[in-house]
């Protein structure tokens, strides 16, 4: 993430904070519409997060100001020249404004990929795991679908895990016993339980986590080796996941870069589908 942009200043201001859960809300809230939020009052950031007011101040303070007045006062003088409220809102219907959004949260993403280091080690731990478990659970099992279909292309070994229940953990040992070295994640919004306990379970068994999340204080944070962030949209009655879709696909990009055979894989599929007639063309 580029160290000027709004949203990796705030970052670091709340990087090696111990938060709650309502605050992690309130910092996710506040990276997503990084540009917007020194001009907010504490109850329009509020509104924002879903929280209450004194919530907002409680949080500033956490974070060592002595209220909100204080931190809106930081985030002014660190704000890059030029900034200015986004406005406008008010010119789109919730349909436009939910797409605006996840817009704003590619954007987001792009910065964050600015520094590459991070998906291209996650690509190396990905590529290196045989087999290599995914899992996502509820809201985000449609996301490690997609990624392990995709995945199945290049990567030898690849185990979707979209089911919970106490077969979950029999998954993760028999994928340890058979060579797994790394699992990666999809966490999205809301967290099951379950989840998290995986992870910690992964951990145990000797797993590196690799995990896309909403932000980098969801509650996998604290499991996994290497957690890359991708915000998710809100405007909508249900959460839209561009980023973190993009952002797998990202991470096979980077994976297949550590596969020396990914494209004779490739090739050797398509050849297969062609003698198939698999697709219409």
């Amino acid at each position: 993430m580029s160290g000027s942009s709004p949203a990796a200043r705030l970052q670091q201001l709340f990087e090696g904070r111990r938060l709650t859960p309502t605050q992690r809300r309130i910092a996710h809230s506040m990276v997503r519409r990084a540009g917007d939020v020194p001009f907010l009052s504490s109850v329009e950031l509020a509104e924002l997060a879903g929280v209450s007011q004194p919530s907002v101040t409680r949080f500033a303070v956490a974070l060592g100001f002595d209220g909100y007045p204080a931190l809106r006062k930081h985030l002014r003088e660190v704000a890059p020249a030029g900034s200015e409220p986004a406005g406008g809102d008010d010119a789109y219907n919730e349909y436009q404004q939910a797409v605006l959004g996840e817009i704003e949260n590619l954007r987001h993403l792009a910065e964050l990929l600015a520094d590459p280091g991070p998906v291209e080690r996650a690509g190396r731990l990905l590529a290196a795991s045989r087999p290599l478990p995914v899992l996502g659970l509820r809201a985000a099992s449609s996301q490690a679908r997609g990624f392990g279909y995709f995945a199945a292309k290049v990567h030898p070994d690849v185990r979707v895990l979209d089911e919970g229940g106490s077969m979950l953990r029999d998954r993760i040992d028999a994928a340890r016993r058979s060579g797994a070295s790394a699992l990666i994640c999809f966490a999205l919004p809301r967290h099951p339980k379950e989840v998290v306990d995986a992870l910690a379970y992964a951990q145990e068994q000797g797993l590196a986590v690799v995990s896309v999340a909403d932000s980098a204080f969801a509650p996998v944070a604290k499991y996994s080796d290497l957690l890359i962030p991708a915000a998710v949209g809100t405007g909508l009655a249900f959460d839209t996941a561009c980023a973190p879709m993009l952002l797998g696909r990202v991470l096979l990009e980077a994976m297949c870069d550590g596969l020396p055979d990914a494209q004779a894989r490739l090739e050797e599929f398509d050849a297969r589908a062609a003698a198939r007639g698999l697709f219409v063309e």
